[in-house]
């Protein structure tokens, strides 16, 4: 029966536990003893409280401004947002840290910290990829401030990540106009995709889906179109067949190059 007790004391005494640290978390937000939230900020942030330590720092932001202790709060104040997960907060106190600390030893790690906001919040790339634009700015903006620094190769890391989300959403936006049967459309984007991203991993996609839009764009042509977009296709296979002469596909594009030749 002891035993059974055990259980019923030990969540009571949590209950007080809890209870106290609530009343003593109300009373330091009630206090006036500046000091003393500046202490339990930066306690709360060491355990990885950053609720109660954003809501301390949020109030000493302006108490402390001109002070020794500006810089700590403001730095931890950006990193409460941070971790969590409040990517676009966070990146604006980063960059007021280094707008309002120029020449602090913890600026440099600020300007990198705006980037990486933008880069955790970064969509997948079927969405809009605005903040992959600016998160790649930021990245190359930093590099280009402290080409010195330890970090540049992370940053390189990050915008070859990032680029090659880019790379892929405009593979997708350009394959869509091929599966509705935009084949015009998907010629054009297609090859905009492959201006804009020429050393991309899926070039060999888009140059067989370029021969199979202008294929299927010839074939639905009115009569005074069809030699000419059927000339389209066959300069499009053999630019896929000088491109990637060993891939799977080169016998479906061969396929399409002989029929194509039919209507010349």
């Amino acid at each position: 029966m002891f035993k059974k007790l055990i259980p019923g004391y030990l969540s009571v005494g949590l209950l007080i536990l809890l209870m106290s640290s609530c009343g003593d978390y109300s009373k330091i937000l009630k206090s006036s003893d500046y000091d003393l939230k500046y202490e339990k900020a930066l306690e709360y942030f060491a355990q990885e409280d950053y609720t109660k330590a954003s809501t301390l720092l949020e109030e000493l932001l302006t108490i402390v401004r001109g002070t020794e202790r500006a810089e700590q709060v403001a730095y931890h104040h950006a990193y409460c947002a941070y971790y969590q997960q409040d990517y676009i907060m966070a990146g604006y106190y980063f960059g007021n840290f280094v707008k309002s600390f120029p020449t602090s030893p913890l600026t440099e790690e600020c300007a990198f910290m705006v980037a990486k906001c933008y880069y955790e919040d970064s969509p997948g790339s079927s969405l809009d990829q605005a903040n992959t634009h600016l998160a790649i700015e930021e990245f190359q903006r930093f590099m280009n401030r402290y080409p010195a620094s330890e970090r540049v190769d992370e940053c390189n890391r990050l915008i070859d990540e990032l680029q090659d989300k880019l790379v892929k959403k405009s593979f997708e936006s350009a394959s869509l106009y091929y599966k509705l049967g935009e084949y015009k459309a998907a010629i054009t984007a297609l090859q905009n995709s492959l201006k804009e991203y020429p050393g991309t991993r899926y070039r060999e996609e888009l140059l067989y889906l370029i021969v199979k839009s202008s294929y299927e764009l010839a074939r639905n042509s009115v009569l005074e179109k069809i030699k000419e977009r059927f000339t389209a296709t066959i300069e499009a296979c053999q630019v896929f067949k000088e491109a990637f002469p060993e891939s799977s596909y080169v016998k479906e594009v061969e396929r399409i190059q002989q029929n194509a030749q039919k209507f010349l």
